[in-house]
């Protein structure tokens, strides 16, 4: 006999708790037990107004972030979109399934202000590697470096060669974000004076991105992650983005 119609009806109350409906051999929960971001709130004490209205913890920035990067979610706009309908991420974030979820634009005013005025994610990483010394799984005695290319947001059709490139003609106060960063750095070591090399191309959008053909194919606008590497145990124990 065909059983009868399924039909939702809202219950006036509900007894629902998340710990029970995230399974025990999930992902999430293995990395749960080794993370400790309890330093964070005294990292960026300094940062944070003690008036107005409170501000979106911290903590729940970094859980969302490292959920976007265990599970390959590179947009915010689909983190925030995920970690409010999935019941395992809106665990190991310590949201209730009343609590709201952060903007998108969240993520972005805190990775330009406060994430790196106070170099929070630096600070992250080297914990992370000082609890790895202390655990037996990063040796420190053999390294190696490796790079990856990240294609950058830069077309080529707005961009200079390098033969017409004038950097006095631009105006910081005009320009994009980007662009300011980019003139900011010019004199730092880790820029201006690590190469003599002048790129073949230079981008109005994102001078920090470089010209390369390195894949063997078309050549595009790009970024190099550099990650150095324990040869050891095969481990990442720091990882820096060039531009």
């Amino acid at each position: 006999m065909m059983g009868p119609r399924q039909e939702a009806q809202a219950s006036l109350f509900y007894e629902f708790s998340l710990e029970d409906h995230v399974p025990q051999d999930h992902l999430l929960r293995a990395i749960d037990r080794f993370v400790d971001l309890g330093s964070i709130r005294a990292h960026l004490a300094n940062f944070y107004s003690h008036t107005g209205r409170p501000s979106v913890d911290p903590e729940l920035l970094i859980r969302m972030l490292l959920v976007g990067y265990c599970f390959g979610i590179r947009s915010e706009r689909r983190l925030c979109e995920e970690v409010h309908l999935n019941l395992a991420y809106r665990w190991f974030c310590r949201l209730d399934l009343s609590d709201r979820v952060p903007e998108h634009s969240t993520f972005s005013k805190n990775r330009h202000g406060r994430f790196r005025d106070s170099e929070l994610l630096r600070h992250l990483f080297e914990t992370t590697v000082a609890r790895c010394i202390e655990e037996g799984l990063v040796s420190g005695q053999r390294m190696a470096i490796d790079a990856s290319l990240i294609e950058a947001d830069a077309n080529k059709q707005n961009s200079t060669p390098k033969e017409e490139r004038d950097v006095s003609t631009v105006d910081p106060a005009n320009a994009p974000r980007a662009v300011r960063e980019y003139l900011d750095t010019l004199n730092e070591a880790a820029f201006g004076a690590a190469s003599e090399v002048e790129p073949k191309f230079t981008s109005h959008s994102d001078p920090a991105s470089q010209w390369t053909a390195a894949r063997k194919g078309p050549a595009f606008f790009s970024y190099s992650d550099n990650y150095l590497i324990d040869t050891d145990h095969g481990v990442i124990v720091d990882v820096e983005a060039t531009r």
